[in-house]
């Protein structure tokens, strides 16, 4: 029994792992004050040009540079358009989608037939991975799921604990106060919208990296729309969006244990059960029958415009 419990909370870590990477990088976004809708999209790129770079070169390393950098461009074009041009952002952000399933589709459209890939296999922790239950949960992993653990730490201090993380929180509420300190509000945006996509990249990298080093057009699965849902679950917070990865990732590996223990679950409910999840969470969480609201970074979606201060 504590071995199958063990074992489904192994695979729900792994599940989780693409969608906590992709709601960390939006927090970073948003909290700046910059929303991007097309996390779908950039976790395609990030997944077709992690698993092209391991094919040509034989190199993780090389591999993980190269989700950084499509990762990094794609936010620079996106805070362009939305930064500097004020295009609207929903509108940016479903294009990106759009652009991203299809530039993902051309350039893998070879690569289905490719499946000796190098890939991030798992590294037990000498000591931790032998500790009774919580070793096998957590400490036998690969390289990218120690880098979250990483990550969640890092991105709950640097925001709620540092100077900067203020700075960053200020940004998305009031940016107007910041220029007035002499900010550069601009830049900031510029540069939160660009670390984001990389992290974002790195999440749909995952799947194709250590998940299933394989490439399918479309194997994203719409993990990027219920990132979309988890920053919100979240009320922007780093731990609790993890926490709500896990519960999505859960909810995804025991309908598909179900069925392994002859439980009968017809496929198309099986499809569906995640973006009915999705909706249940998104009511609870902003539903007007809510005391208590996590309100959205007040200046979530707004152009800055120094004329207008």
């Amino acid at each position: 029994m504590i071995d199958t419990i063990s074992s489904i909370l192994f695979s729900t870590l792994r599940v989780a792992a693409p969608m906590a990477y992709a709601t960390m990088g939006e927090i970073f976004t948003e909290r700046s004050g910059v929303r991007n809708l097309g996390l779908e999209g950039v976790m395609l790129m990030g997944a077709v040009i992690g698993f092209s770079t391991a094919i040509h070169t034989r190199s993780l390393f090389l591999s993980v540079l190269a989700v950084l950098g499509i990762g990094l461009l794609i936010g620079l074009f996106y805070a362009v358009m939305t930064v500097t041009l004020q295009a609207n952002q929903t509108v940016c952000g479903l294009s990106l989608v759009t652009f991203g399933a299809g530039l993902s589709g051309f350039i893998g459209k070879t690569l289905s037939d490719f499946s000796n890939v190098p890939f991030f296999g798992p590294m037990p922790i000498p000591g931790l991975s032998e500790i009774p239950v919580l070793g096998a949960v957590f400490f036998r992993h690969d390289l990218m799921i120690y880098f979250l653990y990483f990550l969640v730490i890092a991105a709950f201090l640097y925001i709620y604990k540092t100077r900067p993380g203020m700075v960053l929180c200020a940004l998305g509420e009031n940016p107007s106060a910041l220029d007035v300190m002499g900010k550069n509000i601009f830049l900031m945006r510029y540069l939160y919208t660009m670390f984001g996509c990389m992290i974002v990249a790195l999440g749909g990298a995952y799947i194709t990296l250590a998940y299933t080093p394989i490439w399918q057009e479309g194997m994203i699965a719409g993990k990027g729309w219920i990132a979309v849902a988890l920053v919100i679950f979240s009320a922007w917070n780093p731990v609790r969006a993890v926490l709500g990865s896990l519960l999505f990732a859960g909810i995804e590996v025991l309908s598909f244990r179900m069925q392994s223990y002859g439980i009968e679950v017809p496929s198309f409910f099986l499809s569906m059960l995640p973006y009915f999840c999705t909706i249940v969470v998104l009511i609870v969480s902003t539903g007007s029958f809510q005391t208590k609201r996590a309100s959205a970074p007040a200046a979530l979606g707004k152009y800055y415009e120094r004329e207008a201060r």
